[in-house]
């Protein structure tokens, strides 16, 4: 490893997704004697402080935001505002741009890591600093959407583009649906934030940065992250699996008591993410399903639309039928904590990156249903290329799937004799025990830190 120590300033989109990530990647740096310096949005500051392993060389500067005419007062992040509204999310942060230069003018670090703030490489160039665009969103998402060999912000993107890989892609089991690609298209090409769109937004990141990196290993990921170092011409930077450290904290007592109750590897835990909000009947759909199942169950979702509370949105008898076996929580839970649970068999994820990175790392069995975005490219890979998890089936014609469609899922996996569910119990202790290596994580960090002291 180099023996040099970096300052690393991060800036990270104002979305808890991804400002968990980093906070994660900059505890690994700072194991290594790098400091950090790490922008956030002052009223998030309390929820992520405690992840901090490093206090003494992680330091967390708040950054006030602006208000933006359109969003409630007080809003910072995508998690305060429905998704409509995550555009002025970004423009708010567009317009901390003096303020970022300030800090950076008097910090001086050596790099700027960031996603989707494209104004910061011109910044960082005037002042002396190297830029790193280090990407939460999977390689294969980026690489399938937003190639330059798409030629996008010539030509557009229409759905029917998505029906096929951009030109040189890797092969792989991404195939899209046309409600999927119809969707993709839309939320590619809407403008998001300071008239400038996702696209052209991302593409001008990954163009005038100075390197790209990712938050996967080669053996998971190369080929897709190989596509897009030689499409945008960067050097390609792996962070490695980057496992969040085992909590040091424990399951509060009440949530300890509720799954101590079922027997190892029979519970279903479904949780989507802090911002996914189903429509009411897929939300019923869902829990019933899982009901179908027979097995115990722990749901915790927030309310579907139009519902104040996620009680008030069960399906009539619910809970009468279900009670003691089946629990509906609507607030936040230690997802981390519950997926290590030796009760949980089976995870009903959404596919937000995050989610998979822990699941990944734990026996439970992995029920893939997602929303939006690159979670139903996640879904692809995790189903088709790694062959550890089962997506729900949906409807080609609108995208809905039933609550056989969940039952079917979850029976496949978590019937010891099928076919498909020992596959994928096999591939996930592969992946898993791969994750885990000794010496992995070191490996990708010490080549990190390495790639990053060939571009000073």
């Amino acid at each position: 490893m180099a023996d040099k120590t970096f300052h690393i300033a991060m800036y990270p989109w104002f979305a808890l997704g991804h400002i968990t990530p980093y906070v994660h990647l900059a505890n690994k740096l700072a194991e290594n004697g790098h400091k950090i310096s790490f922008f956030l949005p002052a009223k998030t500051l309390r929820m992520v402080e405690a992840f901090n392993l490093h206090p003494d060389l992680v330091t967390f500067i708040p950054i006030i935001v602006p208000h933006v005419e359109g969003l409630p007062l007080g809003a910072e992040t995508t998690n305060d505002v429905p998704f409509p509204l995550h555009p002025l999310i970004m423009t708010a942060m567009d317009c901390t741009e003096p303020d970022i230069e300030a800090y950076l003018r008097e910090l001086k670090p050596h790099f700027v890591f960031f996603d989707f703030t494209c104004w910061l490489p011109t910044l960082t160039r005037k002042l002396g600093i190297k830029s790193v665009v280090y990407c939460i969103i999977s390689s294969g998402t980026i690489g399938y959407l937003l190639s330059p060999a798409r030629k996008i912000i010539e030509r557009g993107l229409t759905s029917f583009d998505l029906l096929e890989p951009p030109k040189g892609f890797p092969s792989s089991s991404i195939k899209l649906r046309m409600y999927e690609a119809q969707g993709l298209a839309a939320v590619t090409t809407m403008d998001y934030g300071s008239g400038i769109s996702f696209a052209e937004r991302h593409l001008k990141s990954f163009s005038d940065c100075d390197a790209i990196g990712f938050k996967t290993c080669k053996e998971i990921e190369g080929p897709y992250c190989e596509y897009i170092g030689n499409q945008f011409e960067k050097p390609m930077l792996y962070a490695g699996p980057v496992v969040p450290e085992p909590p040091t904290m424990v399951l509060e007592e009440r949530w300890e008591r509720l799954l101590s109750n079922f027997e190892a590897k029979t519970l279903i835990f479904c949780a989507f993410g802090s911002e996914c909000v189903l429509k009411k009947d897929q939300f019923q759909e869902l829990v019933l399903g899982i009901e179908l199942t027979g097995l115990p169950f722990l749901v915790a979702l927030k309310a579907p639309m139009g519902a104040q509370t996620i009680e008030s949105a069960l399906p009539e008898g619910f809970q009468e039928r279900v009670n003691g076996t089946g629990f509906i929580y609507g607030g936040w839970v230690p997802q981390q904590l519950i997926l290590r649970h030796p009760s949980v068999g089976c995870f009903v994820t959404h596919c937000g990156s995050g989610s998979l990175a822990e699941a990944m790392v734990n026996d439970c069995q992995l029920v893939l249903v997602p929303h939006v975005g690159d979670q139903i490219i996640n879904a692809r890979l995790m189903a088709g290329d790694l062959r550890i998890g089962v997506e729900v089936e949906k409807s080609e014609k609108d995208g809905l799937f039933t609550k056989d469609d969940v039952n079917k899922a979850v029976k496949a996996l978590m019937d010891c004799d099928s076919e498909l569910g020992k596959e994928v119990r096999a591939n996930h202790a592969k992946w898993k025990e791969f994750l885990l290596a000794p010496g992995l994580e070191n490996y990708y960090i010490n080549d990190f830190v390495m790639k990053l002291n060939n571009l000073v």
